[in-house]
């Protein structure tokens, strides 16, 4: 079975410089312990196990805001997880005397900057993102009056008297063009003079792109956490864009053999937030695998948690 190790992968520079910060806590007495993440410090469970072994705690409750889960918090080390984070939070820290650290990503914190200026200018805000995600949840704190779209039907929902207004419209950086392009589409037809800003960050679009240039293959895995967005969508690219089957697992123990039955060709790219470790260790087992060796099936993960840090 051929193979093809599709690049880039590997840990973004939001990624690097988030773990970088939990590691430097861990590392460092003077912090207040116990630990806390709000959220999870990156999409990846495999990630947020590993800090749990050195007494990480992540508060990740499905239903519940950063604020709200930062009041069960009374004492302690607080870090801000890369996804972004609203004022109010970090007031609410420094209000309970909370030693805090921001590992918002930068390319996060540059749609916050935007949208804070175009605010001040005046525009009605239109935000394109994903429900339940922790980046809209910071974007929407900075003003009730931003307008959160997810798809058509949502843009289809907005107030037709923005039409005489300036409207600004920008999105979360993990989503792909096609999340945005069928929004903006009914946007444009509702308000055509508004401006548009688009903020996929880099490290998702080269992803993106180097799934949308692949040759041709019968399969691609991708290499990501279920609560990942990018992860996500190189999944939903190679679906739409190359009509290639797509399978997301989170490592070597979510393959199904059966995928290979007829497969004589596969490719494999992982999201932003996965360790390294856990993508080679999928690329290792495909390319000794073979279908008529009971002796190369076995695919149980053999690393150790901490060797993904």
């Amino acid at each position: 079975m051929k193979v093809i190790d599709l690049t880039p992968r590997g840990y973004c520079h939001g990624v690097l410089v988030a773990l970088a910060m939990v590691k430097k806590v861990i590392k460092t007495e003077s912090y207040p312990r116990p630990i806390y993440i709000l959220g999870q410090i990156v999409h990846n469970s495999k990630i947020t196990k590993a800090f749990e072994t050195y007494g990480v705690i992540s508060l990740d409750q499905p239903g519940k805001s950063r604020l709200e889960m930062l009041e069960t918090i009374d004492h302690g080390t607080v870090i801000f997880t890369a996804h972004g984070i609203s004022k109010q939070v970090i007031e609410r820290a420094k209000d309970k005397g909370l030693t805090y650290l921001n590992a918002t990503c930068r390319d996060v914190l540059k749609v916050h900057k935007a949208v804070e200026q175009k605010l001040s200018e005046g525009f009605e805000i239109i935000y394109i993102g994903h429900r339940n995600h922790p980046e809209p949840e910071a974007i929407l704190a900075m003003d009730p009056k931003i307008y959160f779209v997810e798809d058509e039907k949502d843009a289809l929902l907005l107030p037709n008297e923005l039409k005489d207004r300036k409207v600004f419209v920008t999105n979360q950086t993990t989503l792909s063009m096609y999340d945005i392009e069928s929004v903006l589409k009914v946007i444009e037809t509702k308000y055509p003079a508004y401006v548009f800003d688009n903020e996929i960050c880099n490290a998702t679009t080269v992803r993106q792109e180097a799934v949308m240039q692949q040759e041709p293959v019968d399969l691609m895995l991708v290499v990501g956490d279920q609560m990942s967005s990018n992860s996500n969508k190189l999944a939903f690219v190679g679906m739409k864009n190359q009509h290639i089957q797509s399978k997301l697992i989170s490592g070597v123990e979510d393959i199904d053999l059966s995928w290979f039955k007829d497969i004589e060709s596969v490719s494999v790219t992982s999201g932003a937030s996965t360790p390294t470790a856990v993508t080679e260790e999928v690329i290792k087992f495909l390319k000794h695998y073979d279908k008529k060796d009971p002796k190369t099936w076995d695919h149980e993960s053999k690393l150790d948690l901490l060797d993904i840090l």
